[in-house]
């Protein structure tokens, strides 16, 4: 056996002594609950040989009788809802084979290759990793991939990849990448770690499920009791199955590495390139559409714009403009702009908690129309909030730039940055307050925002029921398709309250003050020196004086919300040409 067997047979060695250890934990409870029965049929087999009697071993043994059927019945109950439990299944877009038939005759001969069962299904998930997902549970469990030698793995799990892998890596890549992902099916096959896997999966939604709200006291002290039970026994096999699973990845990565061994540093090197651009297109460019009713249909095809744009900048490696020459992973898709729309808005729902399907203050916007649609709109949209706590505040309008206590005009002539510029460079606690107004103002307006929103994804919607598909026909989120429960996947999550993952704390009052009075001076710019909005892949909104994209304001800004200093927003305006005594276009 050659050094590389020998190191996978000892992994899958150790995860199989892991597992059997797992189930000795269950064995464990097992005994533990059959003991007073044990005990009970001993008492009566004396009792019988009349080794004991009088009344009070009759009435010990009746009374351990009793308990022993409490007991029974409690285990009963507790084994029953735990095997019950639905596990929590990963929200994924489904990817048929019809779909993506060149993508799963990829997986199926790596599969073959690899000498392991293939996948059960193939599923792609809005974020920048890959991994087996189990299925098994009634409720969730796909049709069969199926090898191309007849093997059928209908209890394989289910093979989840990151759609940002798909549009940015090249097809060999994404094999490298996906190889000890592939491989781990082998493990899974194995009787002892699968029934291990489920029994840790079963406590895990046992636990999940007690601690959902919303339950009487009639359903709720039973789910509580098996909540605990379940976490004690968890408490038991925590590190047991830490161990298990990384002995299974370490014999899936050896299992792995004769499949384009060398080609996976490079491509592991494109996975930390694509984790960077997917997490500044979500937090800079995603998140201010999303907070404004909008999702880009197009996420993953940002994900290429935004890490060419900076491999050109920051000239991360040599020969990247060749490798951009290479077939890239999508071409595996049938129709990829259709599964990256259904993607895209999965990860708004992930991230920030949209509804499952567009309507009313709820609708896809393309790269091409983003700046018209999202940046200039958001612009105009904080200007006027800014604009309407000012004149909650009684604060004076000013027509002239340094010229406070001016009378105030009537109309839109107080709609100036002079206005805002002389407020915050007043001594006093100008600022405070206009934060906390702000911070008020923007609470209300995104919850009655949410409320819009809610009202299109309450509980029982199905994405895409109209005509069987999500967005513009795009496939729907995977879930269960047998009517017993809804095809929302983000259902079987109960009432945790999305988002699921939010992408950023909750941002303070300065915060949002420095970024409304960013807003109103790029407004001002925009109506009064011919500048225009732009999309930065990397930043975001951006503005553009003469076409390219003009000196940050943050700093200017800051300075003024800040320390009440206003001389370097000035010399900025001054420098780009801003008249900040003109009143700016409002929604």
């Amino acid at each position: 056996m050659s050094a590389t067997g020998s190191v996978e047979e000892l992994g899958t060695r150790s995860a199989r002594a892991r597992a059997l250890a797992l189930l000795r934990v269950r064995s464990r409870a097992t005994a533990l609950a059959v003991l007073p029965a044990a005990a009970a049929v001993v008492l009566f087999v004396v009792g019988a040989q009349g080794y004991i009697g009088g009344a009070a071993w009759e009435t010990a043994r009746w009374v351990v009788t009793g308990c022993a059927v409490v007991v029974l019945l409690v285990a009963a109950g507790v084994a029953v809802a735990v095997a019950r439990a639905r596990p929590a299944v990963s929200p994924t877009v489904a990817l048929t084979e019809e779909a993506a038939p060149d993508l799963y005759r990829l997986v199926r001969e790596l599969a073959d290759r690899l000498d392991v069962p293939a996948p059960s299904a193939v599923e792609l998930t809005p974020d920048c990793d890959s991994w087996l997902e189990d299925r098994t549970h009634p409720a969730a469990r796909p049709k069969a991939l199926g090898g191309r030698r007849g093997r059928r793995a209908p209890d394989a799990p289910v093979l989840v990849i990151g759609s940002p892998f798909l549009w940015w890596m090249r097809v060999a890549e994404l094999r490298a990448v996906l190889a000890p992902v592939v491989a781990g099916t082998g493990p899974s096959a194995h009787p002892d770690i699968a029934a291990a896997r489920r029994f840790v999966r079963g406590l895990d939604a046992a636990v999940a499920d007690a601690a959902a709200p919303g339950r009487g006291a009639f359903r709720g002290i039973p789910a509580a009791f098996v909540g605990r039970v379940a976490t004690l026994l968890l408490r038991g096999c925590r590190s047991h199955a830490a161990e298990m699973e990384r002995s299974v990845a370490a014999a899936a990565s050896v299992r792995a590495q004769g499949v384009d061994y060398g080609l996976r540093i490079v491509a592991q090197e494109q996975v930390g390139l694509a984790y960077a651009g997917w997490d500044r297109l979500l937090t800079r460019v995603a998140l201010p559409a999303w907070r404004m009713g909008r999702w880009p249909s197009r996420l993953d095809a940002g994900v290429v714009s935004a890490l060419t744009e900076l491999s050109r900048r920051d000239r991360l490696a040599e020969g990247f403009t060749s490798r951009l020459g290479e077939r890239p992973a999508c071409d595996l898709i049938e129709e990829p702009g259709t599964a990256d729309e259904a993607a895209s808005l999965l990860a708004a729902r992930l991230f920030h908690g949209g509804p499952a399907r567009s309507g009313p203050g709820w609708s896809p916007v393309d790269w091409q129309q983003y700046p018209d649609e999202v940046v200039d709109r958001k612009w105009r949209t904080e200007a006027a909030r800014l604009h309407r706590v000012l004149d909650s505040l009684g604060v004076a309008a000013s027509v002239s730039v340094g010229a406070p206590g001016t009378p105030a005009v009537g109309g839109s002539a107080g709609h100036t940055l002079a206005r805002v510029i002389d407020h915050l460079a007043l001594p006093g606690q100008n600022a405070e307050e206009l934060a906390a107004a702000i911070g008020a103002a923007v609470t209300r307006d995104e919850a009655a925002a949410h409320g819009v929103r809610g009202a299109q994804g309450a509980p029982g919607t199905r994405p895409g029921e109209q005509g069987g598909s999500g967005p513009s026909g795009a496939p729907a989120p995977s879930g269960p398709k047998d009517g017993t429960a809804s095809a929302d996947p983000l259902e079987l999550w109960g009432s945790v309250p999305l988002p699921l993952f939010p992408l950023q704390p909750p941002r303070t009052g300065t915060e949002l003050l420095a970024d409304h009075v960013v807003a109103m001076v790029c407004c001002a710019a925009v109506d009064t020196a011919g500048a225009a909005p732009g999309l930065d892949w990397l930043d975001g909104p951006a503005l553009l004086v003469d076409g390219r994209r003009g000196a940050d304001v943050g700093g200017p800004v800051l300075s003024l919300v800040e320390d009440g200093d206003a001389e370097p927003l000035r010399s900025w305006l001054s420098a780009v040409g801003v008249r900040a005594d003109k009143p700016v276009r409002l929604v």
